[in-house]
């Protein structure tokens, strides 16, 4: 792709998640928002509107009139694999929000779908790029904790029944998933991501207040391929706001508890041993505006490097699978009551 024209992306749903995108794409001189749709068409009109951009309640006219390179994906879960080898049938890159599916079968269809058309899917989770989080994967790669023995995720949020009765997909099996599969995916995937690979998890969920299909409520036992062992725990009944989002991992020769209500807060970060990294930790501790954190932009300029040659992508289609296959793990453990072994039967 030239390096001089800007990368035009048109973005389709235009719900919570969305404005993230929009606000990333307008901080970032060499991208151009080029369209917006949304099949509610007052949502769609006010997006348009506010950007100054054309706005669209049909997918396809949008995919026909609008000049674009990259389609961002802010539709239900249950819609992204559609939405994206829409896309990409079209020639478009694939910017497609978490989870990238719901079905481990239409996350690999998804993947297919770019890798046949020769465009790019990239799966959004910002998280990784806190900088607290940033700071604890260059400790781990350094081998500062030496052998790791436990970590622990902890997603500690409130959604009232308002916020599932806002659409009618949220809190439901064939669009959404429940606390883990929407709310929480970033930290299974931050878990997984810093620890390595799962071997098998055993889990229990619970629907204890909200009136919906899904969970709101989980715990998970994780053991990983290197012995060390994982908790998740989940839920979206904290009263009476937002408390924690937090990781803490332990290891031979460190511990660290990155918290704050997004894992922004750098809590705990002792080592056996000094290094230049140390003096960063004050300054990585940030507040941000919302759980989701400021990391969309930094997720869009790894895009927009991406597609002018000079960087690989921060998590592609397959990179978003792993954390997809966790969740699933979880679900069937909690469904069967039994331990379930990763990599899952390709079923599920």
């Amino acid at each position: 792709m030239s390096g001089t024209e800007p990368i035009r992306i048109a973005l389709v749903g235009c719900g919570r998640i969305a404005r993230n995108h929009l606000d990333a794409i307008d901080k970032i001189d060499e991208l151009q928002l080029a369209a917006v749709c949304d099949v509610v068409e007052s949502r769609a009109r006010e997006a348009g509107e506010r950007a100054d951009v054309p706005w669209f309640t049909s997918y396809s006219k949008m995919l026909e009139q609008a000049p674009c390179d990259v389609v961002a994906v802010c539709t239900p879960s249950g819609l992204h694999p559609a939405h994206g080898m829409q896309a990409a049938r079209a020639g478009r890159h694939v910017v497609c929000e978490k989870p990238m599916a719901i079905t481990l079968t239409s996350a690999d269809e998804l993947v297919k779908a770019c890798d046949e058309a020769g465009v790019q899917l990239f799966v959004v989770k910002q998280n990784r790029l806190n900088p607290p989080i940033q700071l604890v994967k260059r400790a781990l790669d350094k081998g500062r904790f030496g052998r790791l023995y436990m970590a622990n995720t902890t997603v500690r949020w409130t959604r009232p029944q308002e916020y599932y009765d806002q659409a009618p997909w949220r809190g439901t099996w064939e669009f959404d998933g429940g606390a883990l599969m929407n709310q929480a995916s970033h930290y299974v995937d931050l878990v997984q991501w810093l620890m390595g690979p799962v071997e098998s998890v055993m889990a229990k969920t619970a629907t204890l207040a909200r009136r919906i299909e899904t969970e709101d409520t989980g715990v998970a036992i994780l053991k990983f391929r290197s012995g060390a062992l994982g908790v998740i725990e989940v839920t979206m009944l904290t009263y009476p706001r937002n408390l924690e989002g937090s990781i803490t991992i332990l290891g031979e020769k460190g511990s660290v508890k990155i918290g704050g209500t997004a894992v922004n807060k750098v809590e705990t970060w002792q080592f056996a041993d000094y290094d230049d990294d140390d003096k960063m930790v004050e300054s990585a501790t940030y507040t941000p505006p919302n759980v989701y954190g400021h990391g969309h932009e930094g997720y869009y300029r790894n895009v927009l490097a991406v597609l002018r040659g000079d960087a690989s992508p921060d998590t592609d289609g397959r990179a978003g699978r792993k954390s997809l296959e966790l969740i699933l793990g979880i679900y069937e453990s909690a469904k069967t009551g039994h331990e379930v072994p990763l990599p899952l039967r390709a079923k599920v």
